[in-house]
């Protein structure tokens, strides 16, 4: 089977040839690992890249479409503060972010603009509730599918929803605070977004094409758990993600859900919501695979769950035994899987011994 076969496969609770394959790596990692060995070619201006890592690796999936803008103020970017090592920027939603400039993270919350219903509705509401062609790459994404389909790619279109964008444009306090004292704008600024990523996509899957399933990114759970109750989850967040799920589903496209931390007592409400896939499982914020897969795994596949400090050791017996026994309990459960690790690849992590942890994957991939 090819990786597209494998991965449609799984994903739609069909018998797969082999466990499939998966990753995703932190900004730093792959210029880290030039100095390792990663391999590099030369472009047309005679400059050294290092080459495809979905190739290199023999991963299954490819991202294969440019993520939607989804500010209010498309394309918008304001430099507020900046030194050697910080800069701080107003985004399209009026919120200012603060970024470390030289390593990935968290950014930290600054300053914001919408605080308050009135201020939504006057300001930026309307930016949203319209349909903007511009905001879609359509040649752009043409031409990357015709590319992971030459390459027998697992085609996927990716983007954040409802969670991720009110984090960026209200801050925590004021989404949270809005959540429990004015939950009708909550359920207004979910609908007219879930509206915008419908609209958009709507566009680009029947002029683009359609790829072969799309992952929807929102962080909804940090170490100790979800960040507010499954209740309120199940209130305000998730009747937005049942239907942009029956939206892609009437396409025939299945839907990964990647959310960190600890999703434990998510996994029920993201199991009845028709996703098809979770992501990522995060090991160190306390999500135990086996157990997922014991309970939903009739109803999900599963990709990632590797504790990636088994990497960073980089004791190759440690790696061998936490592969085996990450590989052998999936198959004992019968469950769908895909193996990678519980959030991405950090530098920290040496460049041989993720080839050793492929190297132990494909040695007892087979089903």
């Amino acid at each position: 089977m090819t990786s597209r076969e494998v991965i449609d496969a799984l994903l739609r609770h069909k018998k797969a040839s082999r466990i499939g394959v998966f990753e995703s790596f932190w900004p730093e990692t792959i210029p880290a690992w030039l100095e390792q060995g990663y391999p590099t070619y030369k472009n047309e201006a005679g400059e050294s890249l290092p080459v495809d890592y979905i190739e290199h690796f023999g991963l299954d999936m490819r991202d294969t479409a440019k993520w939607l803008d989804p500010m209010p103020n498309q394309g918008f970017l304001e430099t507020v503060e900046e030194t050697d090592e910080w800069i701080s920027r107003r985004n399209g939603a009026g919120a200012v972010l603060k970024y470390w400039k030289h390593k990935s993270g968290t950014p930290e919350h600054v300053d914001f603009r919408m605080t308050s219903r009135e201020v939504w509705e006057r300001d930026y509401r309307s930016l949203v509730d319209i349909i903007d062609r511009n905001r879609v790459d359509i040649e752009g994404t043409k031409k990357n599918l015709a590319l992971c389909r030459e390459k027998g790619n697992f085609a996927c279109f990716g983007h954040t929803l409802i969670w991720e964008t009110m984090r960026a444009s209200l801050g925590d306090i004021c989404m949270f605070e809005s959540m429990a004292l004015d939950p009708e704008w909550i359920h207004d600024y979910c609908r007219v977004y879930t509206d915008y990523y419908k609209n958009h996509y709507k566009i680009l899957l029947e002029e683009a094409g359609l790829p072969d399933g799309v992952w929807i990114y929102e962080d909804l759970a940090y170490r100790n758990g979800l960040f507010c109750s499954p209740k309120t989850m199940d209130e305000l967040i998730f009747p937005y993600y049942r239907d942009m799920v029956s939206f892609y589903h009437g396409y025939g496209i299945p839907v990964v859900l990647h959310s960190c931390g600890n999703i434990s007592e998510g996994v029920k409400l993201v199991a009845e919501a028709g996703f098809d896939g979770l992501n990522p499982m995060e090991v160190k914020a306390g999500c135990d695979l086996f157990k997922f897969a014991e309970e939903y795994g009739d109803q999900l596949t599963f990709i990632g769950g590797l504790d990636v400090r088994i990497l960073e050791t980089g004791d190759r017996d440690v790696i061998k035994a936490g592969i085996l026994r990450i590989i052998s309990g999936m198959k004992s459960r019968g469950a769908r899987y895909v193996f990678g690790s519980d959030h991405s690849i950090p530098p920290t992590v040496k460049y041989e011994d993720y080839k050793y942890a492929l190297e132990v994957y494909r040695d007892n991939m087979n089903y």
